[in-house]
């Protein structure tokens, strides 16, 4: 079962992500709307929309996590694969499991290290960390 749907799931995302699936959306709404003073902009004429879209919305946010877990899950094993490859640090494998305060205890030693060296792609790497691991802890309302 998770073989097929993952298999339906792949190729429902690639058609509905694609510029032919926009256009044929992009086209039905614009039927939709140009069809509204034939039905007077009637209660079931407005249903008709909704429903649709409220289906299609309910449908793809199951497509989408499915995606993005496999992406997400494919990433991870690339980085693993990555440490283990290299010198880094094995104790960075399944790093993203951590909860925030081991992250932070982590973030530390970066700054740590960061305060000691002079590259500047280190420096870099480092502030755009600090930023992430802030806005965890302390996220805002509204964004500008």
């Amino acid at each position: 079962m998770n073989d097929f749907f993952r298999k339906i799931a792949t190729k429902v995302s690639q058609a509905t992500g694609s510029a032919g699936a926009f256009l044929v959306a992009f086209t039905a709404v614009v039927a939709w709307a140009v069809t509204g003073p034939l039905f007077n902009f009637s209660n079931t004429w407005q249903l008709l929309i909704n429903t649709a879209t409220t289906i299609g919305t309910f449908l793809m946010v199951f497509l989408i996590q499915n995606t993005q877990n496999r992406d997400g899950r494919a990433m991870q094993l690339k980085l693993d694969e990555l440490i283990r490859a290299t010198r880094a640090r094995d104790e960075f494998i399944d790093i993203e499991d951590l909860d925030d305060e081991e992250l932070g205890r982590i973030t530390e030693e970066f700054s740590r290290i960061h305060e000691s060296s002079n590259d500047p792609i280190l420096k870099k790497f480092h502030a755009k960390l600090q930023a992430v691991h802030h806005d965890r802890k302390h996220p805002r309302a509204f964004r500008k």
